[in-house]
This record gives structure tokens, C-alpha cells and sequence, in this order.
């Protein structure tokens, strides 16, 4: 039973899953799944597809089961494992005991296999790979029948058991479905089903020597859990008519429906798993979590939330068609959420000395400051003042324009949270003319910010006052590519070269008030007219204070959407 008709947007696999209720084609049942290889890390794409999934079990009462695909245990690795089930949990999803491995089934697709040879349906082909592709044919050519496809069912029988058993190298042979090599769909042209592979595998160990393929594995994964709808992205629509024909030659206990969908691309990244495997082996990134990766861990060490990402698989919606989201999309559903729950603090990331020359020497008063004004629960802080403060080196200018709010000689500003100062003189090295500190007065009527006389200034200004400021390292991030399509390259480049060389830029030294010196790795918050920034959950550790930028201040995509509309 589904929600209340209208309660959530449409797409057009909910409109197969209502149909199939009305039918009462699975019973009203609703099962899906989420099977990623254990082989890297989770990205952004992934949680399209887990939001999907996992959305439609919720939403219809039904199941989804978290499978892993390892049938190759050449790129398959435990650590694989684990990380895929922290960011399915961190998404908010729960498989409870539905969690099930390909290997599970080793034996009965075994037997299946065994089955199709004694149909006369499959066959142990001894072409090697580049014969098996050249008999193959092309989009416009048929293939043609390999020499052994006429082997006999009993020389077939053996020879796959004998594959099993070890008796022959990598490579030397495979099994062959037996469908159709002048077929139009190439994945028809009698697709490999099993090959050799001596390898130690994560969870059976050394048990087996011969190893199915995804597309005969799947499908016939899916019909022993019972599942209704096999949700797979659009390159899988091909490999189709093959999942249905290996079910259809089987005693397996259901046949679900396969229907595809279009995956996530995003601007100015890459969500290609082999691409993915590059950046981190050769070092271009610091491993599956660095914050400018698109991977899940990634994001969450940078300080993505949960919310945020499933709120922009929402927005994005489930299409037929591929296209390319813009990033700015993201960052908008992150801002949003970000806006409604991250404290407001102060932080200054290029610090310069301020002296309030006519305040008290040695006086500390303690100000009343709001939390976050989008959440009156929130509360407020008291944050010191004293006679000597930062502020950023950029929001003081010697020389001002016309149209230049923020600090200059003889200029008032705005203190957030404590007073309008004014400048009265500069201070500055002799040596190189640098400014090296910026002196005023203040008035005391403007306590909290605000004039009694009804005097307005234009600028607010950020500030930490400099005797009880606690140093902070922060890591400023941008897009890791400089395209927003990265693989658009010139001839004999490849996506590499359209990496950014400026991705991160980190800043030492930075004063951050003193409340922060309790922060705990993954605390977001937003630093007034900086941006989103997250307490780095590695770096931080170590007793140093890092902060990661999630994102800024700035939302060019709002900006766009208005013009727009």
C-alpha cells in the first residue's frame, strides 16, 4: 500500500509501481534493491539511486535489500564493504537483516549454469578475449559461431567442472550462453557467463576458481530474493533482453521487472568509478574521503549533511533521458539546509590587529550574541569584547573608494554584536608600509550594535577579540576541475588535465572565537559573511582546530533560477 495519492511528486517508475499494485501483479508487493561492487567508495551518483530504492520500499511498505555484487575478487576489498554501509546508514537508510552478498549464491548459480548447459543453452568457449570480441561483429555486422559452440552437452559438463576445479589457467576458457551471434543487440551475441579467475576472494576465500558475470549474476540474484523491480541506471537497458532470457530459461522462483532509469551527471565532476580509482591512486586527491572528492565519505567529511543530499535527489528527480544537474543545484539544497540548522560564529581567516583606543584597557565585557536568528531555539552566547580585536585584513582599506562600506580613516562601521567604531589613524611597518594594525574609537551608546541617536552606517564588520581568539587552520574548497565537463578535452588529453590547481587553498593563522575551541569533528557552522564550514573529522583530531568551507555564502544558482523565471 502506497502513501496518499499526491503526498509525494511522481515519476515514472512510481507510475509502473502504482499500475502493478492496481494489477495486483506481485500481490501488491514491492520489493526492491540497492547492489553496489564492493570495488570503491560510494559517490553522489549512488545516492541517487539509493534515495530511489530504498524511497520506494518506504513509501509502498515494501523491502529493499542491500546486496553486494562480488563476483570479482580481483578489485574487491572489505574495507569496500564497510564504507558502502556507512554511507547507506549516514543517508538515513536501514536494510535491518535484508543484507545479502552475490557470493551467497555461488552454488545455485552454479546449478543454474549446469542446468543451462544441459538445455543445450551455454557452452565452454576456449577463444581467448580479443577472438572472443573479433567473432563478436560489430553494430552493423553480425558476429559469427566460435568453433567450439557445438561442443557436445557432456564435454560441455566436464570441461565446466573441470574449469571449477582448477585444472586450467586464467583466460583459457569461459562459459558461453548459447543465444543468437547474428543478433542485433550485440549483448545477445552468446555473452560470457563465467570465466577463470585464481584469485582469494573477501568472503569464500580460495573455495572457487570460476566466477559469474554481473548480468548473469543479477538477474538471477534479484529472482531468489524475490525482488519486484530491479531499478537499474539507462546504460543497462541494452543488457535487458539478456536478463529476461537467462530468468526465462531458469526454474528461478519469480522474474522481476528490470526498468531503467537515467543516472546522475553533475557539472564540474567526474562519477566514474575508474576515473574515481585514478584520482586516488596517483595521488591528485588524499584518498576516497578528501573533501573534494564527489564520493559520499567525502562529502560527509566536508560537512554535507544527509538531508541536504536526499533533498536534492528529490529535486532532481527520476527521468528517462540523460542530461547534466548543475552543481549549484547542490549547493542550494545545502545551503537551505545548512541556513536552517548551523550556528552562527565569528571567524577571521585574514587577520588584522584592531586597537579601540578609548576603551578601558584590561576591560573585558561579555556580549550577547544570537545563534542562529533562522531558529529561535537555538538561543544565543555570550562572546567577549576587549580593547584589542581582529578583523579581516580585507574589511580595512587606507585609501577607500567612494562606494567603500567597511572600514577606512575617518570612517564608522558597525561591530556585529558590539559597537560602531570609527578610524582614527593606522600603524604601520616602516620597513614595507603593511598596515599592521588599524586604531579607533568607539561609542558606548552603540552597546549590542545599535545607535540610540537613530544613526545608520552601512557597514557590519566581523570581529574576534584577539585575547581570547583560538587558532584554527581552514581549508578553503573549490570544484576539483576547472569544466564544468571534465572529460571535454583536446586530442590526446584526457580528463586529467582539466584538473584545478587551485581546488584547495589553506589558511594558517586564522582567529576564530573562543567558544570553538570545543568544537567536535563533524559540528557545522556558519561564519558570519564567510560561508558554511564543518570541523574536519581527520585533521582535527590530532588537537589542532580545521575547519573545511562546505560551501559559500553566495548562491549563484537562486540567483539564476529568479532570473529565469
Amino acid at each position: 500500500m502506497g502513501k496518499e495519492e499526491g503526498a509525494l511528486p511522481s515519476n515514472f517508475i512510481r507510475s509502473i509501481v502504482d499500475e502493478d499494485n492496481r494489477s495486483q501483479k506481485h500481490g501488491g508487493r514491492v520489493a526492491t534493491r540497492f547492489p553496489p561492487e564492493p570495488n570503491g567508495y560510494l559517490h553522489i551518483g549512488h545516492a541517487k539511486s539509493i534515495c530511489l530504492n530504498f524511497g520506494l520500499a518506504r513509501d509502498y511498505e515494501g523491502t529493499c535489500n542491500l546486496r553486494f555484487d562480488d563476483t570479482n575478487p580481483v578489485t574487491e576489498e572489505v574495507e569496500y564493504v564497510e564504507s558502502i554501509q556507512e554511507d547507506v546508514r549516514w543517508l538515513g537508510f536501514d536494510w535491518g537483516e535484508r543484507r545479502f552478498f552475490a557470493s551467497d549464491y555461488f552454488e545455485q548459480l552454479y546449478d543454474y549454469a549446469v542446468e543451462l548447459i544441459r538445455k543445450g543453452l551455454a557452452y565452454v568457449d576456449d577463444l581467448n578475449a580479443e577472438q572472443i570480441r573479433e567473432y563478436r561483429g560489430t553494430l552493423t555486422q553480425p558476429g559469427k559461431n566460435s568453433p567450439f559452440r557445438d561442443r557436445s552437452v557432456e564435454e560441455n559438463l566436464d570441461l565446466f567442472q573441470r574449469m571449477r576445479a582448477g585444472e586450467f589457467p586464467d583466460g583459457s576458457r569461459v562459459l558461453r550462453a548459447k543465444i543468437d551471434m547474428a543478433s542485433p543487440n550485440i549483448n545477445m551475441r552468446d555473452p560470457t557467463i563465467y570465466r577463470i579467475k585464481h584469485a582469494h576472494h573477501h568472503r569464500t576465500g580460495d573455495a572457487w576458481c570460476v566466477y559469474p558475470m554481473y548480468d548473469y549474476t543479477h538477474c538471477i540474484s534479484d529472482a531468489l530474493e524475490h525482488i519486484t523491480h530491479s531499478i537499474c541506471t539507462l546504460e543497462f537497458e541494452d543488457h535487458r533482453p539478456l536478463y529476461d532470457w537467462v530468468l526465462d530459461q531458469l526454474p528461478v522462483p519469480c522474474h522481476p521487472q528490470q526498468i531503467e532509469f537515467a543516472r546522475l551527471n553533475l557539472t564540474y565532476t567526474v562519477l566514474s568509478k575508474r576515473k574515481l580509482l585514478r584520482l586516488v591512486m596517483e595521488k591528485h586527491v588524499n584518498g576516497w574521503s578528501d573533501p573534494r572528492m564527489p564520493t559520499l565519505s567525502g562529502m560527509r567529511r566536508r560537512g554535507y549533511t544527509p538531508e541536504a543530499i536526499r533533498d536534492f535527489c528529490d529535486r532532481i528527480g527520476v527521468a528517462k533521458a540523460d542530461s547534466i544537474v548543475d552543481i549549484e543545484l547542490l549547493n542550494f539544497c545545502l545551503r537551505e539546509d545548512l541556513n536552517r540548522r548551523a550556528l552562527r560564529v565569528m571567524a577571521v581567516l585574514d587577520p588584522i590587529k584592531v586597537v579601540i583606543e578609548n576603551y578601558p584597557e584590561g576591560q573585558v565585557e561579555m556580549l550577547d550574541a544570537e545563534n542562529n536568528p533562522e531558529d529561535p531555539a537555538a538561543g544565543s552566547r555570550q562572546i567577549p569584547f576587549s580593547r584589542e580585536i581582529y578583523i579581516e585584513r580585507e574589511d580595512f582599506m587606507e585609501e577607500a573608494p567612494k562606494k567603500y562600506f567597511r572600514l577606512a580613516p575617518g570612517k564608522e562601521v558597525r561591530l556585529k554584536h558590539a559597537y560602531y567604531v570609527t578610524c582614527t589613524n593606522v600603524v604601520k611597518d616602516p620597513a614595507t608600509g603593511q598596515v599592521l594594525e588599524v586604531h579607533c574609537t568607539y561609542d558606548p551608546a552603540t552597546r549590542g550594535g545599535w545607535s540610540q541617536d537613530g544613526r545608520k552606517v552601512k557597514g557590519t564588520l566581523h570581529w574576534v577579540s584577539t585575547a581570547h581568539a583560538v587558532d584554527a587552520e581552514v581549508r578553503l574548497y573549490d570544484h576539483l576541475f576547472t569544466q564544468e565537463n571534465p572529460d571535454d578535452v583536446e586530442e590526446g588529453k584526457d580528463f586529467l588535465s582539466n584538473l584545478n590547481p587551485d581546488s584547495v587553498k589553506v589558511l594558517t593563522g586564522c582567529k576564530v572565537e573562543p567558544g570553538l575551541a570545543s568544537a567536535t569533528a563533524q559540528e557545522r557552522y556558519q561564519f558570519l559573511r564567510q560561508g558554511y564550514f564543518c570541523v574536519d573529522s581527520v585533521d582535527s583530531s590530532s588537537g589542532a582546530l580545521v575547519f573545511n568551507r562546505i560551501v559559500a555564502l553566495k548562491d549563484s544558482w537562486a540567483k539564476e533560477q529568479r532570473k529565469a523565471g
